[in-house]
């Protein structure tokens, strides 16, 4: 029923009332037949009282009639009485159907204001003219396909791209990228030289910037590009071990090498992908690449074909030894190509702690100091 519906409704009293009339009753007659005083009938038929779930039953039975007529009657009239919703209610329902809009409030990519303000700042966040553009909303008209990226993925990434546009770094160079690889191999031997690779990253003019996961987001990485010349590398962290640290950050470096995502930014949820021909060429040597940077490959398929399907923790630790890499790299290498997941998770350390206080981050506690 429409709210034009409700405009003429009456109290069920206003029925009531033609009822006693039409059989001759008085109200004293209905209070004496509901075993109500008759003050009781009086403020319902004067319209006010309502009628609650049991009178609308007493009054079914004394009138032969449904208990719905009554309950339905009320209802109606409620309806019709109640005052219109705000209608910042629905705009703010639109907002957060497709993405965590108190999430991004609680984080402080947005502010807590009025419906209006709060789709101004949204479209100003997705970089589109108004509202209606925002990716996602219902009847949006879109200026770039973003069909294939979820809600909290693209949040996450809008959020990524607008911390590293406020970034002052070099120019970037790929020559020096390239040259920064033996170095940051280099850093693999221990955890905690993990903090230098925010620095290295920088001096080579890419913006790495670390931003917390939101709910259900599942993204590990991504790449993208301010322009042509300028490229981003966004972390989450998602899974806070050394291996997958290392892994997500060499195979996004290979798309910035390779100049992937220029038109259009790379977003990884590497849980969801494996290895394998199914996967796009770009994707395959993006594994590769991180993989054989982590562990050298041949290294690795030696090392697992002499000693699989038992992996001591004495093999392991000699193993990561010789090649001067942190133990938790060779776990998770073995982790990735066997499927046992429990397999010395010990080794498997966490990297937030060291990486995180030098770099450029928003999420944990912390909101990145740009502009809204």
């Amino acid at each position: 029923m429409n709210d034009a519906a409700y405009m003429d409704i009456d109290h069920p009293g206003v029925f009531i009332k033609e009822e006693l009339e039409a059989r001759g009753w008085s109200q004293r007659d209905l209070a004496y037949i509901l075993g109500v005083p008759e003050q009781a009938v009086n403020l319902i038929i004067s319209g006010k009282r309502g009628v609650s779930p049991e009178m609308a039953k007493a009054l079914g039975e004394a009138f032969d009639v449904t208990p719905d007529l009554f309950a339905n009657l009320q209802r109606m009239f409620e309806m019709a009485k109640a005052r219109e919703p705000d209608p910042a209610v629905g705009r703010r329902a639109r907002l957060q159907s497709a993405y965590p809009i108190r999430e991004m409030i609680k984080r402080g990519w947005l502010q807590d204001t009025d419906a209006a303000l709060l789709e101004a700042q949204m479209a100003k966040f997705f970089l589109v003219a108004n509202s209606n553009e925002i990716p996602h909303l219902a009847h949006a008209a879109k200026k770039t396909d973003y069909s294939d990226t979820p809600p909290s993925q693209l949040a996450w990434l809008f959020r990524v791209r607008q911390i590293a546009s406020e970034m002052v770094v070099p120019k970037y160079s790929e020559k020096a990228l390239r040259e920064v690889l033996p170095r940051l191999q280099q850093l693999l031997v221990d955890v905690e030289e993990a903090r230098h690779v925010p620095r290295l990253l920088a001096e080579c003019g890419v913006r790495l910037v670390f931003v917390e996961c939101l709910p259900i987001a599942k993204i590990d990485g991504a790449c993208m590009w301010l322009n042509k010349q300028t490229p981003v590398i966004g972390m989450s962290l998602r899974h806070d071990r050394v291996d997958n640290f290392w892994f997500v950050l060499r195979h996004e470096i290979e798309h910035v090498l390779n100049k992937d995502g220029q038109d259009k930014p790379i977003v990884e949820d590497l849980d969801a992908g494996s290895e394998g021909s199914e996967l796009p060429p770009h994707e395959v040597a993006a594994n590769d690449a991180a993989a054989n940077f982590v562990v050298a490959r041949a290294e690795m398929d030696s090392f697992v074909a002499r000693k699989a399907p038992f992996f001591a923790e004495r093999d392991i630790l000699g193993f990561a030894r010789r090649l001067q890499i942190h133990p938790g790299l060779v776990v998770g290498q073995i982790q990735r190509r066997t499927g046992r997941w429990d397999l010395l998770r010990r080794h498997l350390v966490k990297v937030r702690p060291h990486v995180l206080p030098g770099a450029m981050i928003d999420g944990w506690g912390h909101v990145a100091p740009v502009s809204l």
